[in-house]
């Protein structure tokens, strides 16, 4: 199954993000159920939610036996359990909550979130509050349904999460946690998985850039590490850092580091074959007003395929009248305004230089940003003349 991750912006809210993916020939989306970049949200609406399920209804999305997996949602990147400040956690607990909570009454089967940041203190510190937090989430969630996927990263700063091992002793802690809080073991077991980045995991040091071999030796560590049939998502993105990097910057499907062939491993792989596979690829479209998520898909699609030769690259990065450069350049501005909530402005994702995933910011428009940066420009100016 293969989606993108779309603005749940406009009129039609996030209703609007289903119809927009079945307009572009895809099998399930992920979406912000509400905007991330705002610690507290106005309730979910019962008309907001009447028309999602239409949505999914028009999808037909509803009647598949794996319905719920057909949605993923991503949550806010405000929240940083890993934080050492009690105030701060305290909020990403309850904002993690919410966004848990939404996830349920839509009936949206997963909800990928980056673990979080130490900012400062030890590791094995912030991995055990990410621990507790998450624990406690499905303490205070029984019998929801909705699994708690942990993304791993590209691993700037303090953030946790980059490694195999990094992301498997979190799930193990989690798991133990929720136990010792009478958690039923089965069902948190349930409810515990992975969403793999292809982007993060080559920036990380797992090299895909040498082609099926280095997808093949990823795969392999992932069994051995946090077992295949815990990956319950993919995010598949090209990179634009070299492997090892730790740079968190995606590219279109085969025009960055990775290639083609980097993500052939991931795609013909018959246990991974049917978890959504998420695009977080940059938005745009050509000249002749082709989607660049229509092309990206068309590019894995062959791929799963085994038709990797047939696969023509026309560089979509190089097109200036999609805007995939420009709209790039604004997405860097709203993640860097995603780091600043929380107290010490290290909110985001709890520190400086971890920035948040590329095109995921649906509500504030690349227009909104530029009028922004405008009006600061000419208050300056006017200060000098005055």
């Amino acid at each position: 199954m293969f989606g993108s991750h779309l603005s749940i912006g406009g009129q039609q809210g996030m209703s609007g993000a289903v119809r927009e993916a079945v307009r572009l020939g895809l099998d399930c989306v992920q979406v912000f159920t509400k905007n991330q970049q705002q610690w507290k949200a106005p309730p979910l609406a019962p008309a907001a939610a009447a028309m999602w399920n239409e949505a999914i209804g028009e999808a037909g999305w509803t009647a598949s036996t794996d319905g719920s997996q057909r949605v993923v949602s991503h949550a806010s990147y405000l929240a940083n359990m890993g934080s050492p400040d009690a105030e701060l956690w305290e909020k990403s607990v309850g904002l993690m909550r919410e966004e848990v909570e939404r996830c349920e009454t839509l009936k949206i089967g997963l909800l990928v979130f980056h673990p979080g940041s130490s900012t400062g203190s030890p590791r094995e510190e912030g991995a055990e509050r990410i621990a507790r937090g998450a624990a406690r989430l499905l303490n205070e969630t029984r019998d929801y349904r909705t699994v708690l996927c942990l993304e791993n990263v590209a691993g700037a700063g303090s953030t946790l999460g980059r490694t195999f091992e990094e992301l498997a002793g979190l799930r193990s802690r989690i798991l133990e946690l929720a136990v010792e809080l009478g958690v039923d073991a089965r069902e948190a077991e349930g409810r515990v998985g992975f969403c793999l980045d292809t982007c993060h995991m080559h920036a990380a040091g797992y090299d895909l850039a040498s082609g099926n071999d280095g997808g093949m030796s990823a795969l392999t560590q992932v069994r051995a590490v946090l077992g295949i049939q815990n990956v319950r998502c993919l995010h598949l993105n090209d990179s634009k850092g070299v492997a090892g990097s730790r740079l968190d910057r995606h590219e279109h499907i085969g025009e960055g580091t990775i290639g083609l062939k980097g993500f052939e491993a991931f795609l013909r792989d018959e246990v991974l074959s049917g978890v959504p596979k998420i695009m977080e690829t940059p938005k745009g479209e050509t000249k002749g007003g082709e989607a660049f998520d229509s092309i990206n898909v068309s590019r894995l699609r062959a791929i799963a395929r085994g038709e990797i030769a047939s696969v023509a690259i026309v560089a979509l990065s190089e097109k200036k009248d999609g805007g995939s450069t420009k709209a790039r350049s604004l997405e860097e501005k709203t993640e860097r305004v995603s780091t600043k909530g929380g107290k010490g402005g290290k909110g985001g994702k709890g520190g400086k230089g971890l920035k948040s995933e590329k095109d995921e910011t649906g509500e504030k428009s690349a227009k909104g940003l530029k009028k922004k940066v405008v009006k600061k420009v000419a208050k300056k100016v006017l200060k000098k003349r005055g």
